[in-house]
């Protein structure tokens, strides 16, 4: 269909809008769309099918082939019919042989003329048991092979154009327990049936190519380097913990009494925020709280830095952190309930703006305790701005 026929479509529907909103009558607006719709869907099909092949040629969506790493099954069934024939054959006319030779001598006949029955027994079973025996074994081993053959031909089959497979999916194609397809897949690639066959992933995933194998092969190693890797990191992140630890513990040792109270009382505080934040899912109201515990985190850091400042945040362990471990609790609760009605959703936002005034103050305090030490920074760099105008250098960028 070529860009008249989209717009004559396009104007039609656009006049028969237009009709129904001049007369105040859309009863049949929805039909007379859907009508002129379908009729240029049809016409398109139409031109595809007219355009896109000759009639009567048919599309053949082309199959992938499976990879040359099967063997072939032809002489592997040709030698076990033959096993299977001769053995059987013989083995079934040597115990033909014994069963008359047995029965001859139970009625008084003596085949082999020995004389003694018991001795007639003993060299019949020799000469017609052993050969009966060895052609039975011949045959099951041939009807053996030749099932192990049959269903290889079925992994092969489930396998298909893939250069792996799930051991469980050849299990559940084939119908047999998965330990017997993996005593399968192992004689099938000992006897190169599979002439590129692994088995890999604690016998979970077959694979049939040594390109995929030599790829499973570069991932697993990246595997194990990333596994070591982040074994190391992790021992690495441990030592450091406990030297942290340690070293808190000697400094906190160093402190006063009450000082080491405080820091006590302080991380307490803080692992109860962090558990309301992690019991809270909301990510914006996760968001003020993460800043909040970031926030009385330093606070508390500033104190066993400077234990001067212990005297600023009396007024913070008194109220304010109780106050805000309760609205936290609060919140948690408020938030658990499965219907969120008008009363609980005004109350979460109240206590939402109550998180962002807590914030404001604790960065108020944070900046407070770190007063004297932007006077001492300041006194600092004035004392060294005197002595380099002294000395004669930048004394032209001071007085700019």
């Amino acid at each position: 269909m070529d860009n008249r026929d989209w717009e004559r479509f396009g104007d039609s529907i656009r006049d028969t809008v237009q009709d129904a909103i001049d007369a105040r009558d859309f009863e049949k607006l929805s039909q007379t769309v859907a009508d002129t719709v379908n009729h240029a869907i049809d016409s398109i099909s139409k031109g595809m099918k007219s355009t896109d092949r000759p009639a009567g040629q048919k599309m053949q969506k082309e199959q992938p082939k499976p990879p040359n790493v099967y063997r072939r099954m032809t002489s592997v069934k040709a030698w076990s019919y033959i096993f299977l024939t001769i053995g059987g054959g013989a083995g079934l006319l040597f115990l033909l042989l014994l069963v008359v030779d047995v029965a001859g001598l139970l009625l008084g006949i003596e085949m082999l003329g020995t004389g003694n029955r018991f001795a007639q027994l003993m060299v019949s079973l020799g000469v017609f048991g052993i050969p009966s025996i060895a052609g039975g074994i011949l045959a099951f081993r041939g009807l053996r092979k030749l099932k192990r053959a049959e269903r290889f031909q079925t992994y092969v089959r489930i396998i298909g154009a893939r250069e792996y497979c799930n051991i469980k999916e050849l299990s559940e194609g084939a119908g047999r327990k998965t330990v017997s397809v993996i005593r399968d897949l192992r004689y099938m690639i000992r006897r190169n049936w599979f002439l590129e066959g692994y088995m890999v992933g604690n016998q979970t995933c077959l694979i049939v190519t040594d390109s995929m194998y030599a790829q499973y092969c570069g991932l697993e190693d990246e595997r194990i380097k990333n596994e070591r890797e982040e074994s190391e990191r992790k021992k690495l992140q441990q030592k450091r913990e406990k030297e942290d630890k340690r070293k808190r513990e000697e400094d906190n040792a160093r402190l006063a009494p009450d000082i080491r109270k405080i820091i006590e009382e302080g991380d307490d505080y803080i692992r109860r925020i962090h558990a309301c934040n992690d019991a809270i899912a909301g990510r914006e109201i996760s968001a003020k709280i993460s800043r909040m515990e970031l926030l009385v985190d330093r606070i508390f850091d500033r104190v066993e830095q400077n234990p001067e400042s212990a005297g600023d945040i009396r007024r913070l362990m008194d109220y304010y952190l109780p106050t805000t471990v309760k609205l936290l609790a609060a919140y948690q609760e408020l938030d658990a309930q499965p219907v969120q009605g008008e009363n609980i959703l005004s109350s979460k936002k109240e206590i939402e703006g109550t998180l962002d005034t807590l914030n404001m103050a604790f960065e108020k305090l944070l900046d407070d305790m770190f007063q004297e030490t932007a006077w001492d920074v300041s006194s600092d760099i004035s004392v060294l701005r005197t002595m380099l105008a002294q000395e004669g250098l930048a004394e032209d960028e001071w007085k700019r």
